[in-house]
């Protein structure tokens, strides 16, 4: 093969140009997104379909959250949408092919940085928000509700202000929630 223009004698010879192995000037460094999601592509068991494994850097992949809602603490998919628990708000995301706008579940509570105190129940969620002092409910998904304030504020709003850990679980034969401080 000839490496001049023309493959003339006296020609300028050809270069190889940039190579395309070659470092960066800067290296690579670890982002942290801790109010953002990455997703991967689709599950479909009836078409046979499994991109779970495939994070295509060419199709928008990712799902940014309101910093101000603070990080997110835990996830949780329900049917056709997620429910999303950041340390100051609860979110509902759509998700089926893609995942839909983030939209604020009316309320100012989170779960602060307690995921742990979150409990499934058949027909709704328990968790506690630390921070401001309450143990809450949501069912289904749109109103939340304050459990501690039925006749225990005081005591919860003291009592969870100065602990770091709370566990949270739910009894299924009593049909109470419960939270270890």
């Amino acid at each position: 093969e000839s490496d001049r223009v023309r493959d003339d004698y006296n020609a300028p010879q050809l270069d190889n140009g940039v190579k395309a192995s070659t470092t960066l000037a800067t290296p690579y460094e670890e982002e942290l997104r801790s109010s953002g999601m990455i997703f991967s592509g689709i599950f479909n068991s009836t078409s046979g379909v499994n991109d779970l494994n495939q994070f295509i850097m060419a199709e928008p992949i990712t799902k940014d959250i309101n910093p101000s809602y603070g990080t997110i603490q835990r996830m949780y998919a329900r049917n056709t949408n997620t429910l999303v628990f950041c340390e100051d708000k609860v979110l509902n995301i759509l998700t089926n092919k893609d995942l839909g706008n983030p939209t604020p579940i009316p309320g100012d509570y989170g779960i602060s940085t307690n995921p742990e105190s979150l409990a499934i129940a058949p027909n709704a969620m328990y968790w506690c928000d630390p921070v401001r002092g309450k143990v809450l409910k949501l069912e289904g998904n749109t109103t939340i509700k304050v459990l501690s304030d039925v006749g225990m504020s005081d005591y919860f709003n003291d009592t969870l202000m100065n602990v770091s850990d709370v566990i949270g679980t739910y009894d299924q034969k009593k049909k109470d929630y419960n939270i270890s401080i």
